[in-house]
């Protein structure tokens, strides 16, 4: 963000709430205060032993991840997955629990996490995403980033506890 959206003036860093942040240059008040977005995004365990990743358009032909996507206003974290589910990939999913939540910073993003099991035909969105796929739960790798540390906590609580 380069110009003040209230009136038009460059944005300078300066202090405010006791952080470095843009201000107006003008003093009229305005703080650009670059909070995090809440997002959504679940580990979609499918067919009892694997799980449905997705490939947004634009990712690089190797990446693949999570289901996730914004909170909408006025709707809890727990209807949000849900929908997203249902919007991105066409399945009827139950939430078996939330995972916690997680800190994206290269996308400014924090992240609830869940863990769901679906059923269904798999019916993508083709306006979001481009390809998914269905990974073994035995096979699945975690990324070092984002919803990666959620799938790599889930994996390792899994080992500890016995396969329902």
């Amino acid at each position: 963000m380069t110009f003040c959206p209230q009136c038009g003036n460059k944005l300078v860093t300066g202090q405010a709430g006791g952080r470095e942040r843009l201000v107006c240059s003008q003093a009229c008040g305005y703080i650009y205060w670059n909070n995090p977005l809440p997002v959504v995004g679940a580990i979609v365990e499918y067919d009892n032993d694997s799980v449905v990743l997705i490939q947004n358009k634009g990712w690089p032909a190797d990446w693949f991840g999570l289901v996730t996507g914004f909170l909408e206003h006025g709707e809890e974290p727990d209807e949000a997955i849900l929908r997203e589910i249902q919007e991105e990939i066409g399945l009827e999913a139950e939430i078996i629990e939330r995972l916690g939540i997680y800190t994206f910073h290269q996308r400014n993003e924090l992240i609830i996490a869940y863990h769901v099991r679906a059923t269904g035909d798999i019916r993508m969105d083709e306006e979001e995403l481009q390809a998914y796929k269905i990974v073994p739960i035995h096979k699945l790798k975690p990324w070092p980033f984002g919803t990666g540390v959620a799938v790599k906590e889930w994996l390792a609580r899994r080992l500890l506890r016995p396969v329902e």
